[in-house]
């Protein structure tokens, strides 16, 4: 019988410890979509999977699960086409720790990391904390689209410290989903410079109609052997709380430094839990994403169609994830005045555009991974705001 997910149900966060609902950030009538989880409930098979094992009643130290290796593995093989070893997958603690882990192995301080901007905040913290200088690739727009300038990307890339290019796709807070064409070039110019790709693919599942999430390993074998890819479940299955990710990489020399960096930052031992919601999630819930994307590209066409009456606030329909990047540029605002407009007046609390970098000023990120009616609400709430300001 085929699984059905209500994604309409709603669910109340408040009060459980729910960084998003928190009330030191936001009062209670501020409605919040900002931080990139979503307000559904998991999948049936994976809150099954969850409560068979805390009913085993033991939660000791657990060796390193080869289901969660397979689970991976196979996730990548039937969803992307992608076929990786189970040796070459690992468990680390979270996307971000483990991206630490592997520019500390990869590099030195002073060396220079490459990002396409605007960008997800803690790759510039990770660069900053750990003494590397970020080097900004600025997306550009042309024909409503953000667009690689190539030429500032080789520049960048050829500096001699240049060592890491971070590619983030679905590209985080943009929504971009780089082409093959896209994704080749990029990896054609890291190898010609001697650049090592650091690719985050968390968002990979959240891919809108007429798009497509090519994993940058699976392009070729030599993009494989010159990069390392880190995936979650956690944005798609909303499972974030476990801090359950792996990194996939080919190269033996570099996955076992890299292995080395996680052992000396005591990355290592899974989460039980994660292990557990993260096998089902791969295993059994397919059913799931189909049917979120189905929805989520329902939240989206509300908030593409109330824009349209809303004057001052645009936005450029996003290929991937269901983070929105709203231009409010032409509010005539400050960053400090935008960000007081939404939570004061508009009652909704978005990510500051500034967060992502200078590019963002005059921006704010918005989260429709929620129930419709929020979404609805959302949209009524920013368009009343705005013309009664």
């Amino acid at each position: 019988m085929e699984r059905i997910h209500n994604f309409d149900e709603p669910v109340n966060r408040r009060g459980t410890d729910s960084k998003k609902y928190n009330p030191d950030l936001y009062p209670a009538d501020v409605l919040p979509m900002w931080i990139a989880d979503t307000d559904f409930k998991s999948p049936q098979p994976v809150i099954d999977a969850l409560i068979a094992r805390m009913e085993q009643g033991v939660y000791g130290y657990p060796v390193v699960s080869h289901a969660f290796k397979e689970a991976v593995q196979y996730w990548e093989k039937t969803r992307f086409g992608w076929e990786v070893p189970t040796d070459a997958v690992e468990f680390v603690p979270g996307v971000i720790p483990g991206i630490i882990c592997a520019v500390r192995a990869l590099s030195h301080p002073g060396d220079n990391i490459v990002i396409h901007t605007p960008c997800y905040p803690p790759f510039k913290d990770l660069s900053d904390h750990n003494g590397r200088h970020l080097l900004r690739n600025v997306l550009r727009v042309e024909d409503g689209q953000y667009v690689i300038d190539f030429a500032d990307l080789e520049e960048k890339l050829s500096q001699v410290r240049t060592k890491i290019f971070i590619l983030c796709n679905p590209q985080n807070p943009t929504g971009r989903v780089f082409t093959r064409e896209e994704l080749t070039r990029i990896g054609k110019l890291c190898l010609k410079h001697h650049v090592f790709v650091i690719s985050d693919e968390i968002h990979c599942d959240l891919i809108y109609k007429g798009h497509t999430h090519i994993p940058f390993g699976s392009i070729s074998p030599e993009f494989a052997a010159n990069s390392i890819t880190f995936v979650n479940a956690s944005k798609t299955f909303n499972t974030a709380g476990f801090r359950t990710a792996a990194f996939i990489c080919t190269n033996e020399q570099v996955h076992e430094s890299v292995h080395e960096a996680v052992l000396d930052n005591k990355g290592i031992g899974e989460n039980l839990a994660g292990t557990t919601a993260t096998i089902a999630a791969y295993r059994e819930c397919a059913y799931y994403v189909e049917q979120m994307m189905d929805y989520l590209e329902g939240n989206l066409d509300i908030v593409c169609s109330g824009l349209e009456t809303i004057p001052g606030i645009r936005m450029i329909r996003p290929e991937g994830t269901y983070l929105l990047w709203l231009d409010c540029r032409e509010l005539g605002m400050s960053q400090k005045e935008l960000n007081a407009f939404f939570v004061d007046k508009a009652k909704l609390g978005f990510n500051s555009g500034t967060s992502f970098g200078p590019e963002g000023q005059g921006f704010v990120r918005m989260n429709i991974a929620t129930q419709r009616t929020n979404v609805e609400e959302a949209m009524r709430r920013m368009e009343r705001a705005v013309l009664e300001r």
